[in-house]
């Protein structure tokens, strides 16, 4: 089984909650799976959950490309672009190169709590395509280059996008993989 979930805002990829941060065990998901991967808590988007090991394992191993629309400080620029595309040194070692390019502010849920606006600074979004998971990985490499995340959605996963579900929704996409 494989599943697609819109992680929401400020849940945890874990099924226990932990503190004051809820995990994923109020959504009505099916017994036996578990994330295929993580997803920080104050990012939000297509989370995969599968009850399949070896499955699972593929998903995290950096097979698939995994693509975010992200929001940033400031209006992105071609060097920046042109950095992440080439990849990043950042403290723990150089990133693979990424897929990135400017786009329009695309047509998303509102967030809870809504981005902070500055009215002195501007904001653009970017599309960023990577096939490494380290931690913090996309806020570490936009930050990098001079741009600090505002919003991060993650929005596909190899061939299986977020589609249209509503943050806190699911649907199965057993076999899209």
């Amino acid at each position: 089984m494989l599943i697609a979930l819109d992680k929401p805002m400020n849940r945890l990829s874990q099924f226990t909650d932990e503190g004051r941060w809820s995990g994923l065990s109020g959504l009505g998901l099916p017994n036996g799976v578990y994330a295929a991967g993580r997803l920080d808590r104050d990012s939000e988007g297509l989370l995969l959950l599968t009850d399949d090991g070896r499955l699972q394992a593929r998903i995290t191993s950096g097979a698939f490309a995994k693509t975010y629309l992200v929001q940033v400080e400031g209006v992105i620029d071609a060097p920046a672009l042109a950095a992440l595309r080439e990849g990043v040194r950042l403290k723990d070692g150089p990133t693979k190169p990424a897929e990135a390019e400017a786009i329009a502010p695309p047509d998303l849920w509102p967030r809870d709590p809504p981005v902070r606006v500055r009215k002195t600074v501007p904001d653009s979004w970017l599309r960023l395509s990577i096939r490494e998971g380290r931690n913090r990985q996309v806020r570490r490499m936009c930050a990098h280059v001079g741009f600090p995340c505002l919003r991060l959605v993650r929005w596909q996963i190899g061939p299986v996008p977020l589609g249209d579900l509503a943050p806190g929704a699911w649907r199965d996409v057993t076999g899209a993989i």
